[in-house]
Order: C-alpha cells, then structure tokens, then sequence
C-alpha cells in the first residue's frame, strides 16, 4: 500500500506503510472499555470507588499496549531527505586503436591522479588496432550512479554509435565524462564521391576531400581514371575538397584513383579507390508537336528516339520526356502510366500548351503528376511549431539562435497560425498556435525572453511539437544545432512522418551537424535550410503579406539529387499555374515564388516537373550551363538504374576492408562463383554477403568494385560527438591532466540528496513491552507488600 506521511517538526516526516490497520485503535479503545468497565460493573464485589480506580488505571494502560501493538503493525516508518557521500570510483575507458596515435594521453598518470584525490579507478581498454566499437563499451560499463571517463578521439568504427550510447548510460545515471585530445601530430586522408553508375558521353562530377589534423605543408593530390591523370593539384587546408568533371567514353568498369602525395603518420589512407560502371546510354522517348532545343540537350546524353504522341508500346525506353503537348495530343496516357508505375521514368515540361494551357487538371496525366493546378488547398493554411532549441549546447549562440527564430517568423505570413514550443532535455510549450496577424508582437516577445540551458534532446522536442500539432498534423520549423542524440530524433521523425507533419530544419550555430538535421527533413518529406537562406521560407509557406521575389531561379531543397550542387542564373520570364502536391519534392523556385521544379514518386517509378519556361515557349537559360545541369541530372533522376531491366549482371558497391558487402544478381538461375555463395531473395535477384581483406579493385564475375583501407583511418582528432556525450549524461569535458578535478567530481556525482527510510516499529513494540512489564511488576509488587489491588480495595 502506498506511504502515507505525516508532517512533523523535525526533519523526517513520520509515515505509515499499511495505515488502515490504525483503524483498528477506536476499536480497541471500545472493546477494552466493554471489558474492564461494563462487565466488571455487573460483577462489581466491595467499595466501587476502588474498584473504578483499578478499572481506569488497566484500561490507561491496556489501551497504550494494544495502541502501540497496532502502530507497530501499520509499519511506521521515519522518512527523511538526507545527503550522503556514496562510494565513488571512476572507470577508463581507454581507446588504443589506430587513430588515437594522433592524440596520444599518459593513461596511467591519470589513473594516478584520480586515485591521488580518493577515488579509485578501474582502467578497461576499449578498443585496439582498426576495431573502435567504443559506443558498446560505453553501454557495456553503464552502472546506475556510475562514473565513466572515456579517453578517446570518439572516431567509432562499428556497433553502437556514441549518441545511442549516452542514451543508455543517461538512462542508467551513468556519468559520462571525456577528455579534450589535441592532436600531437600531422595526419591527412584522401577520399572520392561520385557516381558508381554512369552512361557514356554523360559529364560526372566528382568531388576529392583531404581531411585531417595537425598544420603541415601543402601536399598534391593526383587523380587517375584508368591509369590516365585527369587532376593534379596541390592542397594546404587540412579539410580541403576539389571538384572535377569526367565523360566515360566506353562502357564497363572504370577505376577512378586519388593518391595524396608526402608523408605522415598512416599511408593506408593516401589513396583511394573508386569504381564506375558505365553502360550504354539510356533509351528516351521525346515526345513534342514542335521544334525545342531541349532535345539537342537530350540526344548529347542518351539515345532518343522522337514522337508526337505516347505510343502504346514503352517497352524499349527508360523514361519519357514530354515537352508542350496538350492533354488531348498525349496519345497513350494509360500505357505511360503502366510504364512509370513499373518503375521507369517520366518528365514533363511545360510551354504554351501544357498544364493549364492544355487541360492537364481534367486529363488521367494530372494524376501522375507531382503538381496540381492552381494554388494549395488546405496544406498551406495547417498550424505551424517554431521548435527552438534551447539546451546549453545552444547556450553560447543564444542571441543568435533567437535572432534566427524572429528572422523566420518574420517570413511566415499573417494568416499562418504559429505556436512556438522550445527544447533542451525535454520540450516546454511557449506559445499556443494562433494567426499571426494578431499574436505576432506577443510571440516575439517569448522568443526574446527565451534562457539556454540543460541537455539535448532533439527527439523530445520533435514530440512535443507533434503533440501540440494533434491530430491534425502541420509543419515544424526545427531552429537547432543539431547536436543531439540521433536515434531519439530518428525515431521522433519516423513519428512525425507518420502522422503527415513535415519538419523544415535551420541549421543555426558554430558547429552544426547539418547531416542529421538534413536526414530529419528528408524523413518528414521536410526541407534543410540554411541560417542565411530562411527567405526560402517564403516558398514553403506562401503567404499574401509576405510575398516572395528574386531575379534568379532558387533553389528550394538542396537535399535531393536533382538540385544538389546546382547553381542557377536563369530566370524563365513564365511559369505555370499550378502548385506542389502535399508529399512531393519542391525543387526549385520562379523568381515569384511559383513552382520551377518538382518531383515525386509514382508506383515505383519517378516523375519529374519543370513549369518554367521562357516567354518563346522554350526553357531559356535553364539549356544553358550551370542551369542545365539541373535538368540532365533531372532526367538522370528519372531514369535511375539504366541497369534495372539488364538481367545476368552482378553488381557490388565499394567497401572498405572488414565491412561486408552485399553482391546482387539478377537472373532465372543462381550465379555460381568460387568462394562466394549466392542466396535467392525473390524469383530472380540473389544476394551474397562479402567480407574483403585487402585494399585494392576486386572482381566478381563481370563487376568490379573498390575495397578501401579500414575506417579506423578516415577521420582522426576528436570527434564533436564527445562534447554531446558529455552534455547527455551531464558529464564534463576535461583535460588530461585534471585527474584531481575528475576525483572531485566524481565525488560530487556519488554524493546525492537520497530520501532514507527507517522502520519506527521497534520503538512502538518497545513501549508496548515496557508499559506491559512495568504494569505487571506493580501489581504483583503492590499485593506483595501492600495486600490489596492498586487502587484500593480490600
């Protein structure tokens, strides 16, 4: 039963585990009365007032033995709030692996000066060699009230991830702290990004990065493509990135190198290996009633094949590119939506006789389509969260973080109904939602009044935003660092996904982790913007008073494939129109704001929208470079796999040593290779997990894939996970010489406020036994020497 506690004054409370058994008392109190006083009437022998004495004297003490009797059975118990020492110890986790030569720390001299300052210290050695799976061993050492000092660069290689693991330990009230590494050393690592899949006679980019630590001379990085130097070019930053073009003109695989030349403390990470396939150029079917240069564009890259009117038979394209054709001259619509829904592809271009202007609202072709026309409906005018971020990450930043938030609810419209709900460890409701037009000086002022501090739960706050949202569902403006613990707002995004509320996230302070705020968007159906980018704003949520205008095309969402990397400089005097379907990608932008580009999936196909165009019907400076590059890689985006019909072909992505691999293969029969066995998944796709052992280009069957040397040697120096572990578990950072300062802590941490329980039911039954004893005693003492019953009497 539950505690009942009773104020008093003193400093513990005075409680009851089972309080109804002192209701017993007042039954006590009538039985002894009916025994010593009614029955003993009707017996009464000599003087009364004798005999009432004795009676009144039994019953005083019957009734404290009984009453103590029954106090002692309702469990008192002595609560009391009470601070006490704990017994403190701190355990190491110390990182030996590969990348910590880079920051090397005299462990047992710490250990030394912890144990200097009281406190004993258990050291465990996490990780050793390639393999840093430090996140594991941070969950594995999770005690409740425990003390963890990790000693490592926090570059975690495999299993659970150190957001995740501060997780757990926050839930164990486990204490993580970390030490501030400086790197001692000079370290540089070389890696390539591009396409594994390309066509012939397309233009790739490629993207060369340098990253590491430590200040040294410049050094040159070369690259080749199949032996042949295509980029040779000296580098001094230590997180430095080249960009470079390449046109494959034969198909196959194609090897794509980058070696960083000089010395330092690891060559396994001064080159890097790149594979590309490159295959025959996708078959398109173009599709217009007039002369564009936009086809130009397209036979460059693939081979096209020109109509007036979808035929009936799609089976030899991968996509569709329609450009200026009305609804009634479509041709085909039911066989094209056959096509896409199969997973192939389709663009639609507008002009003067497309969309609105050639009955697209009343064709089956609308439906298809990531646009509507006309202007939104109901999605635009749904309640909007301003989600701050408010934790002692954000604390530094905090005037910048408010100056933000007001800059954003300065590009939201009158008619938009904004709530504001603000976030450390947990979320906290500011502002109900309410038009702005009416509450907007009253929600300026909370924002400014906002004060960092506590932890980081990005995931916390993402809930309590979906709470006050409801049902309904709506938009979340995400004002945030980033800096938080991933699976928590994975989950919370998942959460939000699900109930149609998209998150658009801006990145805000010194240090952003813009690739989870970016994944958070991307789950949602959201969009990432930058903190100098927030007029972007104006086209997500469109409002009368708060108009949108630019000279060029903008960029919208820089998150998807067709828009990132792109710059734009031309601005299509004409748009369509019409407006973005809820749950489709909003690309690109007019300058007034209209939709200029979207894109969305349809069945397992994609479709891809470009509703600006220039007042001669044609596309403008959107065919000339940079803009065009948006549009190969549009159509590129379409297509997809040119690969996805190919049957007999095996196909392995890059790996690095250690890290398995899946190897895919399509075919009526199980592929058979020596050393690799293939499983069957579905009807004809099987799959083989592969494991390599050494750098270099590996060949399985026809494919060719790249095996790069082990993840222990891509990143060196701390990494800014360390600090958010810390901040997580209200830990903190530390040099690697304050051993003292972490005893202290340490010490502090074990030394908490408990409430301490002590059972009271001894004192009652010692009183009982007392008064019980001494009560006897008197008697017989009293007829021993007295003759007569205490009280009187005979």
């Amino acid at each position: 039963m539950q505690l009942v506690q009773i104020p008093l004054p003193f400093d513990f409370e005075l409680g009851f585990d089972r309080p109804l058994v002192l209701v017993g008392i007042p039954l006590a109190i009538l039985l002894l009365w009916l025994l010593l006083f009614r029955r003993s009437n009707q017996e009464t022998r000599g003087p009364t007032t004798a005999k009432r004495g004795e009676r009144r004297l039994m019953f005083l003490t019957r009734l404290v033995v009984v009453g103590c009797l029954l106090v002692a059975a309702a469990g008192p118990t002595a609560v009391a709030v009470r601070e006490t020492p704990g017994d403190p110890q701190v355990t190491l986790l110390v990182d030996e692996s590969d990348s910590m030569a880079l920051t090397p720390t005299d462990t047992a001299q710490l250990a030394r000066d912890i144990e200097a300052g009281g406190v004993p210290v258990n050291v465990v050695t996490v990780a050793r060699g390639t393999d840093s799976r430090v996140g594991e061993a941070v969950v594995a050492n999770s005690r409740p009230d425990g003390s963890l000092v990790l000693v490592s660069d926090g570059r975690v290689t495999g299993g659970r991830s150190l957001d995740a693991a501060a997780e757990v330990a926050r839930g164990a009230n486990t204490t993580v702290n970390v030490l501030a590494l400086e790197p001692s050393g000079v370290e540089r690592a070389v890696s390539v990004a591009g396409p594994p899949k390309t066509s012939v006679g397309v233009e790739n980019a490629f993207l060369v990065r340098v990253t590491g630590v430590g200040e040294g001379e410049s050094r040159t990085v070369t690259v080749t493509v199949d032996g042949r130097t295509v980029l040779s070019q000296a580098v001094s930053e230590e997180d430095e990135a080249v960009e470079f073009t390449h046109q494959f003109e034969t198909t196959g695989d194609h090897r794509v190198v980058a070696t960083l030349e000089g010395d330092d403390v690891y060559a396994e990470n001064d080159v890097y290996r790149h594979s590309v396939r490159v295959v025959e150029r996708p078959a398109v079917l173009y599709v217009s009633r007039g002369e564009y240069p936009l086809a130009t564009l397209l036979d460059e890259l693939y081979d096209v094949t020109r109509a007036e009117s979808v035929p009936s038979d799609l089976s030899p394209y991968t996509a569709v590119v329609i450009q200026d054709v009305a609804a009634e001259d479509l041709g085909d619509v039911a066989a094209l939506q056959r096509f896409v829904i199969d997973g192939n592809g389709l663009v639609v271009v507008g002009g003067r006789n497309a969309f609105e202007n050639g009955g697209y609202d009343t064709s089956p072709l609308s439906g298809m389509l990531p646009v509507q026309s006309g202007e939104a409906g109901d999605d635009d005018a749904a309640t909007i969260v301003l989600l701050v971020d408010v934790s002692g990450s954000a604390s530094s930043g905090m005037r910048v973080q408010k100056a933000l938030a007001l800059d954003v609810l300065d590009q939201l419209g009158d008619d938009q109904r904004v709530g504001v709900v603000a976030f450390n460890d947990a979320a906290y409701l500011v502002s109900e939602p309410a038009p702005l037009g009416t509450s907007r000086a009253s929600i300026e002022d909370t924002i400014r009044r906002l004060q960092a501090g506590g932890g980081t739960n990005i995931g916390a706050g993402l809930v309590g935003a979906a709470d006050l949202l409801g049902e309904e569902g709506g938009s979340v403006i995400l004002i945030s660092d980033g800096i938080g613990q991933t699976p928590t707002t994975l989950a919370a995004a998942d959460r939000l996904a699900a109930r149609d509320t998209r998150v658009i996230a801006v990145g805000v302070g010194s240090e952003i982790d813009e690739s989870l705020l970016r994944i958070v968007a991307e789950t949602t159906g959201g969009a990432y913007v930058r903190a100098d980018e927030t007029n972007r704003l104006r086209l997500l949520f469109r409002d009368e008073s708060r108009p949108f205008s630019s000279n060029v095309l903008t960029v919208v969402d820089d998150t998807h494939f067709v828009t990132s990397g792109v710059t734009l400089q031309s601005n299509p005097s004409e748009s369509h129109d019409v407006s973005v379907r809820p749950g489709a990608d909003y690309l690109v932008a007019s300058g007034t704001g209209d939709p200029a580009i979207a894109a969305w999936r349809y069945g397992l196909g994609r479709v891809l929208t470009v509703t600006a165009y220039g007042s001669d019907g044609t596309l403008d400076g959107l065919l000339a470079r940079p803009d065009s590059l948006v549009l190969t890689k549009g159509v590129n985006w379409a297509i997809g796999d040119p690969e996805r019909t190919v049957t007999n072909v095996v196909d392995v992505p890059d790996t690095r040593v250690g890290e398995a691999v899946t190897a895919t293969y399509v075919g009526s029969e199980r592929p058979t290779t020596p050393d690799v066995q293939f499983v069957r998944v579905s009807e004809s796709r099987y799959e083989a997990t592969v494991v390599p052992d050494e750098v270099g280009f590996v060949t399985l069957r026809d494919a060719e894939y790249a095996v790069n040397a082990e993840r222990e040697y891509v990143a060196f120096g701390p990494s800014p996970t360390l600090s958010s572990v810390a901040e997580t578990t209200d830990g903190r950072v530390f040099a690697a010489d304050e051993g003292q300062a972490i005893a202290t802590f340490a010490k502090e941490r074990a030394t908490k406020v408990r409430v301490v329980r002590e059972s009271l039911a001894w004192v009652f039954l010692s009183v009982a036994l007392v008064v019980y004893l001494v009560d006897v005693a008197g008697r017989r003492l009293n007829l021993y020497y007295g003759g007569a019953p205490i009280g009187g009497g005979r």
